[in-house]
């Protein structure tokens, strides 16, 4: 597990990983945290929302509850998608080390970066992707 950079290790993840949970959801379709994951669910992935306050309305998207944390999810999740500012990332690191079963990926949206975050899930055997987009690549890749 290590630290993506390469075309083709992001066409792997793309094509192998369909359940993304979309940490920073937003419920604002003008927003990235909105349309990326439309697009993706709209490729075919599953996606779950993770925001505390669509949460707490019971609000749902593509087919899913949004939920609080990822602690709430009850099925495996392929990749955690990041739509939080860098310094914001570190506040999810024990989430996401809490899953179980580990996602494989954990992605960093476009200008996201933390690099002492993504030391240590790759080094817990997480892929990690940063400052990509989702959209973007899978758009120009696939």
């Amino acid at each position: 597990m290590t630290l993506v950079h390469s075309k083709p290790d992001v066409i792997r993840i793309l094509t192998d990983h369909k359940v993304i949970a979309v940490v920073g959801f937003h419920h604002d379709s003008a927003k990235p945290a909105f349309y990326v994951p439309e697009y993706m669910h709209r490729q075919g992935y599953t996606i779950i929302p993770v925001n505390p306050s669509l949460a707490a309305r019971g609000e749902s998207y593509f087919g899913h509850k949004a939920v609080a944390t990822l602690a709430e999810i009850g099925t495996p999740v392929d990749i955690v998608d990041v739509f939080r500012r860098s310094d914001k990332v570190p506040d999810h690191l024990d989430d996401i080390l809490a899953m179980d079963p580990l996602p494989k990926v954990v992605w960093l949206q476009l200008g996201i970066r933390n690099d002492a975050v993504a030391r240590e899930l790759s080094a817990r055997g997480i892929d990690v992707v940063q400052d990509r987009c989702l959209l973007a690549d899978h758009r120009a890749l696939l």
